[in-house]
């Protein structure tokens, strides 16, 4: 009952995260797909940071390249499945900074790929579109690290807190 209530709350506060003003590319979803592939049940390693993307883009408005950041997010969320096995601070670290860099990726190649930008689809031209993209990439990098820090480590302690809230082999090893 509590991880499900965790769960929700989780997601309201990636949608509110998104509503607010905030610099362009901070955004928890990123830490949100990680983490869901850690700490969620798997079925909800997708299911949260998407929906949490289909709530808020509702109210800000979808866009021509939706599927392509969906797609990266997805693409996370799989980072976060091998991250559950292999859970440390360094494997923490470079999820987040390959999450950072898979999204990077991901979703300039489908804006270069939609031809609504305006780069030639050619060589060139997504050349063009990722070097254009990397002053946003540290806003991403910055979020992205910030986001993983406080949600692995805030659920690290309430963990600790309240045993329900653990991981299931770690719950086993404590008893």
């Amino acid at each position: 009952m509590i991880r499900y209530f965790f769960t929700f709350t989780l997601i309201f506060l990636a949608v509110l995260s998104r509503l607010v003003p905030h610099p362009v590319n901070v955004a928890p979803i990123t830490a949100l797909a990680l983490f869901g592939g850690v700490y969620l049940d798997k079925k909800h390693t997708f299911i949260v940071p998407i929906a949490a993307m289909l709530i808020a883009d509702y109210f800000i408005g979808f866009y021509s390249g939706i599927l392509w950041v969906y797609a990266a997010f997805a693409l996370v969320g799989v980072l976060g499945l091998w991250l559950r096995d292999h859970l440390s601070v360094r494997n923490t670290i470079g999820a987040s900074l390959a999450g950072s860099v898979t999204f990077f990726i991901v979703s300039n190649f489908g804006t270069w790929i939609s031809g609504q930008v305006g780069y030639p689809l050619n060589v060139a031209g997504l050349v063009a579109c990722y070097a254009a993209a990397v002053p946003f990439f540290r806003n991403t990098l910055a979020g992205d690290m910030a986001y993983v820090a406080a949600l692995f480590g805030l659920y690290e302690l309430a963990a600790r807190a309240i045993p329900s809230l653990a991981r299931p082999e770690r719950v086993a090893d404590a008893v």
